[in-house]
């Protein structure tokens, strides 16, 4: 990298709650989708170049598109079609989030690399209008650029910041190989219709963000959230993936107050009550699970 470079930190999110309605005509699904921000970063850094590139480092990058595909790139690319210059930048990202592990890895890319394009660019683009091109490259976008909590309606991209009243302490236990986000809502509709219930949106009552569930992180209350937590998915990413099981029941069995898949997992996130049992935690899943805190800053430019 050279001295011109910049670097923006970027968080990766758990859902403490995701409430999914039915299939909607075109294809999505409306969401009432609780995010939280939590401690565990990419870092992406923005340099000049002749044209676009994208290299990578750390966890998972064997696994990461290094070409136009990456999220990150087209984010580059639509914000210099915005402005009307070409997207001439080196994109390096240094990778600690999960891929395809339910906690928006690639989003948080793509939300890095348009903080980190802005300024290396110069151009001082107004932070609604990041947040609308955000929401042009996916449904977890704008929260990584917004960061903290959130609750997100829509396809999860109309955002509502939530107050937080405290510190929650979590653990992260990454399972090998991805999913698929499309595939795990596929087989949330297959398992609706199995059920006899329906999967469309007549059939499935619309999703509100639970009362208690925001009462609980506006007062910092780890028991009132472990309580609380949800995800629509849960069953979907366990039909796909039975072993997941195994690591939710191995977590609650070494201390977690509450157990649940992160999005569309496989990653299992473990609700502790402090910062010391997340560690101890941490060890006894093993070198895949880590500790963080939550709520984190969103997408963060870092000094030079």
């Amino acid at each position: 990298m050279t001295a011109a470079s910049v670097t923006v930190r970027v968080p990766a999110k758990v859902n403490v709650q995701l409430a999914v309605g039915g299939l909607r005509p075109d294809g999505f699904h409306d969401l009432a989708n609780v995010f939280l921000a939590v401690g565990l970063y990419d870092h992406v850094t923005a340099a000049p170049a002749a044209g676009l590139r994208i290299s990578g480092e750390g966890r998972d990058i064997e696994s990461v598109p290094l070409d136009a595909s990456n999220l990150a790139a087209r984010a580059a690319i639509v914000l210099a079609e915005r402005h009307g210059i070409e997207p001439r930048v080196h994109l390096h990202l240094r990778k600690d989030i999960p891929v395809a592990g339910g906690m928006a890895g690639g989003s948080a890319d793509a939300a890095g690399a348009l903080v980190a394009c802005d300024a290396l660019w110069g151009l001082g683009t107004p932070r609604e209008e990041l947040l609308a091109i955000c929401a042009e490259l996916g449904s977890d976008v704008p929260f990584a650029l917004a960061g903290g909590a959130a609750l997100g309606v829509g396809r999860g991209e109309i955002l509502t910041p939530l107050e937080v009243g405290g510190a929650f302490h979590w653990v992260f236990a990454a399972a090998e190989g991805g999913l698929s986000t499309p595939a795990v809502y596929r087989e949330c509709d297959r398992l609706r219709r199995e059920r006899g219930a329906g999967d469309g949106v007549d059939d499935v009552a619309v999703p509100a963000a639970d009362p208690r569930l925001l009462d609980a992180l506006r007062a910092g209350d780890v028991h009132a959230l472990a309580a609380t937590l949800s995800n629509d998915l849960q069953s979907a990413a366990l039909s796909l993936r039975p072993d997941l099981a195994r690591t939710l029941r191995a977590g609650e069995d070494a201390g977690a107050l509450a157990a649940v898949v992160s999005g569309s997992g496989p990653t299992c996130a473990f609700l502790v009550s402090d910062e010391e049992t997340a560690a101890k935690l941490a060890h006894a899943l093993g070198p895949a699970a880590r500790p963080a805190p939550a709520p984190a800053p969103g997408a963060t430019l870092l000094p030079a």
